[in-house]
């Protein structure tokens, strides 16, 4: 299984709920991408074999290590292009749906350059 934008998401995802809650289950991730059931325990099942999550006996959904650096790169990338576009004057929803979309396809190259960038700008505040 490729890291594809949809694997990136759902690993995004599961970052994202177990900062907010001590255990993750699939309905969780259901509720919060506002996927099925079976979609999402497809997937899962997939990432397991690949190796990128793990789900003990009481289906509890945790990263690997592996899992856990896919989903910390494409988080950081969608929290520094969130803010980037809002300090350039877009509006908080349309910033967080564009970074969204743009966090899968720009260059490690590219959003270093902006991420550096955006830090130097942020600090001169």
């Amino acid at each position: 299984m490729a890291i594809t934008e949809a694997v990136e998401n759902y690993l995004e995802t599961i970052l994202i709920l177990s900062q907010k809650q001590p255990d993750v289950h699939a309905i969780d991730i259901c509720s919060y991408l506002g996927y099925s059931r079976p979609t999402v325990s497809i997937i899962l099942k997939k990432m397991k074999d690949e190796g990128l999550v793990t789900v003990d006996d009481d289906n509890h959904i945790k990263l690997t290590d592996i899992g856990k650096d896919v989903a910390e790169r494409i988080y950081d990338r969608h929290t520094v292009l969130t803010d980037l576009f809002i300090y350039l004057g877009v509006n908080r929803d349309v910033a967080a749906e564009d970074a969204c979309m743009v966090e899968h396809d720009i260059s490690d190259e590219t959003f270093e350059c902006l991420k550096a960038h955006y830090k130097k700008l942020s600090e001169g505040k």
